[in-house]
């Protein structure tokens, strides 16, 4: 059985090794060094240690099996993760669905996010669900500490209102 709900504060270091798997996993083809992944270890900790409230958990059967973060609490999803052992189960489908229709429960009628350019799973994960690739950027990532190629995506999810003829601005 599949559950998404709301992290809790007790949980922050499973989170942080489940979001450090899959990056670990996703970053493989970049050829990270291992001053990377000491960085992006202590950058789950401090941010599932700190941001907590922002994070959705999926479950099956009662054990985590990846999460996801707005950070803001807007329309961009700033962190999404599924524990390897989890992916290819359609957990990570169910959780960005439910992320989407959070984002348009709050007045949102688009879903943005961005991952490493090289991501190419990730990359092909979001185009197959409804998302484009709108901009590619070189920018310093402080979670890593050096330079990163990152693309944006997003996808509309509800038609933006346009006003019509006689109506009030």
């Amino acid at each position: 059985m599949i559950t998404i709900r709301n992290a809790r504060r007790d949980e922050a270091q499973l989170l942080a090794d489940i979001g450090f798997r899959a990056w670990e996993k996703a970053m493989i083809p970049v050829g990270e060094t291992k001053a990377m992944v000491e960085n992006a270890r202590a950058a789950f900790r401090n941010f599932t240690s700190s941001g907590w409230l922002t994070i959705s958990v999926i479950e099956l059967n009662g054990q985590p099996a990846g999460w996801a973060a707005r950070e803001e609490l807007d329309e961009d999803i700033t962190d999404f993760w599924i524990d390897p052992e989890f992916q290819g189960m359609g957990l990570g489908t169910a959780l960005l669905e439910e992320l989407e229709k959070e984002i348009l429960r709050q007045g949102f009628d688009k879903a943005s996010l961005q991952t490493h350019a090289r991501n190419e799973e990730a990359v092909h994960f979001f185009e197959k669900r409804g998302y484009s690739v709108h901009w590619l950027t070189i920018a310093y990532n402080p979670k890593l500490d050096r330079d990163v190629q990152s693309v944006g995506l997003s996808k509309q999810l509800a038609a933006p209102v346009v006003p019509g003829y006689g109506q009030e601005f």
